[in-house]
């Protein structure tokens, strides 16, 4: 019976191996499946990397098997870690997005007029809170900004499930996130009233742009738009340091 058992196994391995729909996955899988990108490191600085794709083979060949036919639509893929990446280097501060994604992020200090634009224009980017303002604040990404409050904040950013655990550092809060395991975000890119066009020239892949609270509207337009012309998406900052590959 154990040997009956086996063989059989062995037979339907055998035919599944040498149908047609596997054997195209398995043609398709040097030019559709990507390496990674290992995290760039400088002293104490890092620019996130991005995950490998693999094809996963068998979950593949059973999508298509239910309607017996190859389409690379229905292929179906694995990530693969880099070898230096952003979660094994936590320590580290994060001054950039992965260099070949088309996105920047824009974080603002709270200001309701800058808020009420973004919202209202259904623009992604992120907002400083503290226990003052989180209640105010409807589509933006969150990010704890009340160092004398800071755990109650934690707890409502948890409870809501929009803690995604990102500080923008200072010399006087560095260890304070690092302690609490945070990601940690510095940019050079900060705008004023006074230094908008400076800003827009240095805009590439990966930027990030803090919008000082007094900043006037029209100037954070003028970013917005060399962020589109630049064909790059704004996107919320926990996307823009993710290694994950879609």
């Amino acid at each position: 019976m154990v040997f009956s058992f086996y063989y059989t196994d062995k037979i339907a391995l055998m035919v599944q191996e040498n149908n047609p729909i596997m054997q195209q996955i398995k043609d398709i899988k040097p030019e559709k499946e990507e390496d990674y990108v290992n995290a760039i490191i400088n002293d104490d600085k890092i620019i996130p990397g991005k995950n490998g794709l693999t094809i996963n083979v068998e979950k593949s060949f059973s999508v298509m098997k239910s309607f017996n036919a190859f389409n690379s639509y229905y292929l179906i893929y694995d990530q693969k870690k880099p070898k230096i990446s952003l979660e094994d280097n936590k320590d580290k501060i994060i001054t950039s997005g992965n260099l070949s994604n088309k996105n920047m992020t824009i974080i603002i200090e709270y200001s309701e007029d800058l808020l009420k634009y973004l919202e209202s224009n259904n623009i992604k980017s992120d907002v400083l809170i503290t226990k003052d303002n989180y209640i105010k604040v409807n589509k933006l990404e969150m990010i704890n900004d009340d160092f004398d409050n800071y755990n109650e904040i934690e707890i409502m950013l948890n409870r809501s499930k929009m803690n995604n655990n990102l500080c923008i550092v200072n010399k006087s809060n560095i260890n304070f996130c690092k302690k609490r395991n945070k990601y940690l975000i510095e940019t050079e890119l900060v705008l004023t009233n006074d230094n908008v066009f400076n800003v827009k020239n240095n805009i590439k892949n990966g930027s990030i742009v803090i919008v000082k609270k007094d900043t006037n509207i029209d100037n954070l337009k003028i970013i917005i738009d060399q962020a589109r012309f630049k064909g790059l998406d704004l996107v919320y900052l926990s996307k823009l340091i993710s290694e994950e590959n879609k």
